[in-house]
């Protein structure tokens, strides 16, 4: 055996040299002057035998060099670093705890979910220093570097979320959050292998990494995995994930079906939408019951009802209305008096000789009450519209070309054309969201008072928009703006999607949130004063429950499932500092009762 295998630091063991010049002093200082005293010679029986070795006699009779010469020793071999090999989990004083708070991890198995299960285990892993990193919003930090104390009670506030899987995110920052020596503990299920690269990164760090797996009760689950909208009704797909067929009924508000599911198959209904919004439900449930239902949020009032005050009937204009689900359409004629409650107005083609001052002034009123106008361009625009006139009209123009598209819910993904010819102009009030090359507005809107107010900049009988596919796509969506009627797909959100809802306060199914944006972190409907919108599960990845064990797998995740053991070396330094300190007390405790202190 070498030194090398009992010592950190043999070169410590130099210091031992110290103890020759104590040697030397106590070998070289005259021996003690013997004086006879008479009074007490009747005490001393014979002469006392002379040893045969004086100066060793001197040393073994010397406790004090004994002593020193001790200190020097623990000394040396305390700066020589001694140690013994332990695992290196014994001697981690930081530990970051990755725990997934993913949605599947809800899975319930004999009484207790995944999530419980894991955090019972997390609050075995720590330390002195831990920190705690959850899978919300892609990787949240929630305790660093905290206390035991700290780290139980972080652990006991915890709860999951009803998003999917951002595992890799979270592993990332815990690795940017792990000091040299820390050690990351992750529990999981470990759906899929998208975690793997950044399993592999923090470990050529030179990071332990500790893989915890809880997958059970994930087999045979059934649930939704999409939504689609068409007009006022929704498809709802489900998927049977087990090994043998089974049946299922999907029922949303007073309208349910029934689907047969082969093993791995996928079905779809196609349900009504009740107004306002329901939970479409899947029955029976399983062990993974966040699946099992959809949240629809809809529209109180769906139906919207346009009136279009024209001279000249814009058939393009009626007929892209009027294939517009629930949108009802009224068409008259200036001069007239209007009468009925309607959710917008849109001035095409009115000749300025038949506009009824009314006509105008029920725009206004429609707009305060929290409706919507609409005016579209034509060769002269009546000086009578005033305020609901957004641009201050010039020329007639030709060769326009389409500069700066705004991208809004209005124009999102449509191809806006040049127009043959247009009117010129500057805005006078609200914004831009097609603008021409000259600056002109080609379309434009303003939210006015609870209303709004839009300018469209086609010339119908010139422009060759109303020949394009988008253009019903176009009125849809602006009558539904003009309305403030949101459409079906822009109320129904996945968890895990972020709502903007403005300065109010949201209730959600975990309670009040303060805008103005809210994380759909848990599925359910999310209601301020004036907007509802719903959030549901909708990945097949994540409602795929069972998992394959990590024991199991092959590639990439199998290489990274072993579980680190690792030797390390444990200084015992402190142990020779304390001994070498006991010994420098005894010495001079020895000193004091001999009488030279």
């Amino acid at each position: 055996m070498v030194l090398s295998d009992v010592l950190l630091a043999p070169l410590g063991l130099a210091a031992l040299l110290l103890a020759v010049p104590i040697v030397v002093l106590y070998l070289i200082r005259p021996d003690p002057q013997e004086l006879t005293l008479p009074t007490f010679q009747f005490l001393v029986a014979g002469e006392r035998q002379q040893s045969a070795t004086p100066f060793l006699e001197r040393i073994s009779r010397s406790l004090l060099l004994l002593l020193q010469v001790l200190v020097v020793l623990v000394l040396a071999v305390g700066l020589a670093t001694p140690y013994v090999t332990v695992s290196e989990r014994a001697t981690v004083e930081e530990t970051v705890i990755v725990v997934d708070t993913s949605a599947s991890m809800q899975t319930d198995a004999d009484g207790q979910t995944r999530f419980q299960r894991a955090v019972a285990a997390a609050r075995e892993e720590v330390t002195g220093t831990t920190s705690i990193v959850t899978t919300t919003n892609g990787g949240e930090v929630v305790l660093q570097r905290g206390t035991p104390t700290a780290a139980e009670g972080t652990l006991d506030g915890l709860s999951p979320t009803d998003t999917p899987e951002a595992l890799s995110g979270a592993i990332s920052q815990a690795t940017s959050l792990a000091g040299e020596n820390a050690r990351i503990v992750v529990l999981s299920d470990f759906a899929g292998d998208e975690w793997t690269t950044a399993v592999t990164t923090a470990r050529g760090r030179g990071l332990s990494v500790d893989l915890q797996q809880f997958d059970g009760g994930g087999d045979g689950n059934v649930g939704f995995i999409d939504r689609r909208f068409s007009g006022s009704a929704v498809t709802l797909s489900v998927k049977n994930y087990g090994d043998s067929s089974v049946t299922r009924t999907v029922q949303l508000g007073n309208a349910q079906r029934e689907l047969q599911l082969g093993p791995d198959d996928v079905g779809s209904v196609t349900l009504p939408v009740p107004a306002g919004g329901s939970e479409a439900r899947l029955s029976p449930g399983d062990s993974f019951g966040t699946d099992d239902s959809v949240y629809i949020a809809a529209p109180t009032d769906a139906a919207v009802d346009v009136l279009v005050l024209t001279n000249d009937r814009n058939r393009y204009l009626i007929t892209a209305l009027s294939v517009v689900d629930r949108v009802n359409v009224t068409v008259r004629q200036p001069p007239t008096t209007i009468q009925g409650d309607y959710d917008v107005i849109l001035y095409s083609n009115v000749d300025r000789s038949s506009l009824l001052p009314g006509n105008v002034e029920t725009g206004r009123e429609l707009v305060e009450d929290g409706g919507g106008v609409a005016v579209l361009a034509q060769d002269t625009l009546p000086q009578r519209y005033r305020d609901l006139l957004l641009i201050e009209p010039g020329e007639t123009r030709t060769s326009a070309t389409v500069g700066q598209t705004a991208q809004t819910q209005l124009t999102r993904g449509i191809d806006f054309q040049p127009p043959d010819e247009y009117i010129s102009g500057s805005l006078r009030s609200g914004s831009a969201q097609v603008q021409l090359g000259d600056g002109t507005p080609l379309i434009a809107t303003e939210d006015r008072n609870g209303g709004r107010v839009m300018y469209y900049g086609y010339i119908e009988d010139r422009s060759s928009f109303k020949f394009n596919y988008q253009y019903p796509v176009f009125w849809k969506r602006a009558v539904y703006y003009l309305a403030d009627r949101e459409q079906l797909p822009a109320l129904n959100h996945a968890t895990g999607e972020t709502v903007r809802f403005g300065n109010t306060t949201v209730e959600g199914p975990s309670g009040s949130v303060s805008g103005p944006t809210v994380p759909l972190q848990r599925a359910g409907f999310y209601r301020s004063e004036t907007r509802q919108v719903s959030a549901s599960l909708l990945d097949e990845s994540e409602s795929n429950t069972a998992v394959e064990a990590l024991n199991q797998r092959s590639g990439t995740a199998g290489n990274l499932t072993r579980t680190e053991r690792r030797s390390v070396p444990r200084p015992l330094t402190e142990y020779f500092a304390l001994g070498g300190l006991v010994l420098a007390l005894a010495e001079v405790g020895y000193l004091r009762r001999r009488g030279d202190l």
